[in-house]
């Protein structure tokens, strides 16, 4: 499925309609290239979680954790992650546990595409927008319509 995402607005709809069909355990897979938002729709499904303070890239510490959210969510950034096997070092799946994760360039911690709780969202410019690209993981399929 395909959304178009012409403003900032179309953007933060994207996250409210992503994060009130979030479950514990479920991944949101966010991949583009620099530049194309995946770090402003990480932001707008935490405010439409309820966090009304700052939302820092997680690009230098890896992961930020919303444990006061419900469901608690972590936010990861893996652009800086050599090998995929670094994940394990980073203890991601004690992270994980219990939570949403929201993570961008997953491809740099191996995906999440083949988990069934994957939302990939592939996030590229078009125009002075973006598109997004969904393609919902077997557990999102009554979830995501």
């Amino acid at each position: 499925m395909t959304i178009a995402l012409p403003d900032l607005a179309a953007m933060e709809a994207l996250g409210q309609r992503i994060a009130v069909r979030l479950a514990p355990g479920d991944v949101v897979a966010l991949s583009g290239n620099l530049g194309t938002g995946k770090t402003t729709l990480a932001r707008a499904i935490l405010a439409a979680l309820g966090h009304t303070g700052e939302v820092p890239s997680p690009t230098y510490t890896i992961i930020e954790t919303y444990d006061e959210l419900n469901p608690p969510v972590v936010h990861a950034d893996f652009y800086r992650l050599e090998d995929p096997s670094e994940v394990e070092e980073l203890g991601l799946d004690d992270y994980r546990e219990g939570a949403v994760l929201l993570a961008e360039w997953p491809d740099h911690a191996g995906g999440f595409a083949h988990e069934p709780a994957c939302l990939a969202i592939d996030l590229e410019k078009v125009g002075d927008g973006r598109e997004a690209v969904v393609t919902p993981g077997t557990s999102w399929q009554g979830r995501w319509l």
